[in-house]
C-alpha cells in the first residue's frame, strides 16, 4: 500500500519492486532496482526517506525517517525484523535481521550490523566497520567473508526482483 499524506506522495522508480502488503507512505524515494519485501513499512511521515539503488527491505523491516532526512546509500539490505531509524546507512552497508538502529546513528560504507544488535541513539560508525551486542560496539573491521554477503544480496535479489514482476506478486 503506497500512500500520500498531506503534500507528501512517495516517489518511486518503475524498476523497483514493492510487495503489495508493504506499507509506504508520505516523504518517500525509492530508487532504481530496489525490492520492499511483504510486511515492510517504510513511513516518511515524521521526516523524508531516500533510499538508493539496489536496496533490499526484507520482510517486516521497519524504516522511518528521521529529522530532516534518513538517506539510505547504494547496495544495501536492511534484512528481516530490522527497525532502522537513522540518519544516513552508508552504501555496501548490511542491517542484520532484528537489529535495531535508533536515532540520529550514521554509518559509513562497506559496515556490516549483526543480527539482534541494538546500535544506540547518535552512534558514528566507520566504513568498514563489524559492529555488533546489546548495546551494539564496533568489535572491528568487516571481514571478506561478511563483504561477500554484502556484494551478493543485491545480486541474488535482482533475480528476484525480476521473478516477482513477471508474475505479478
Amino acid at each position: 500500500m503506497i500512500r500520500a499524506l498531506g503534500d507528501k506522495t512517495p516517489n518511486i522508480t518503475e524498476s523497483a519492486f514493492i510487495s503489495e502488503s508493504a506499507y509506504i507512505v508520505g516523504e518517500v524515494e525509492i530508487g532504481e532496482n530496489c525490492i520492499v519485501l511483504p510486511g515492510a513499512v517504510i513511513r516518511g511521515d515524521f521526516g523524508g526517506i531516500r533510499i538508493g539503488k539496489n536496496v533490499v527491505i526484507e520482510d517486516n523491516a521497519v524504516v522511518h525517517g528521521a529529522s530532516p532526512c534518513l538517506d539510505i546509500g547504494d547496495d544495501v539490505t536492511i534484512g528481516h525484523g530490522a527497525v532502522v531509524n537513522a540518519r544516513r546507512i552508508g552504501s555496501k552497508v548490511l542491517v542484520g535481521m532484528n537489529a535495531t538502529v535508533l536515532h540520529q546513528v550514521e554509518t559509513g560504507d562497506r559496515c556490516v550490523i549483526a543480527a539482534g544488535a541494538v546500535v544506540t541513539e547518535g552512534m558514528k560508525i566507520p566504513s568498514d566497520s563489524f559492529v555488533a551486542g546489546v548495546p551494539a560496539k564496533v568489535i572491528g573491521k568487516t571481514t571478506e567473508k561478511q563483504l561477500k554477503w554484502v556484494e551478493r544480496a543485491p545480486q541474488v535479489f535482482s533475480w528476484w526482483l525480476e521473478k516477482y514482476k513477471k508474475e505479478r506478486l
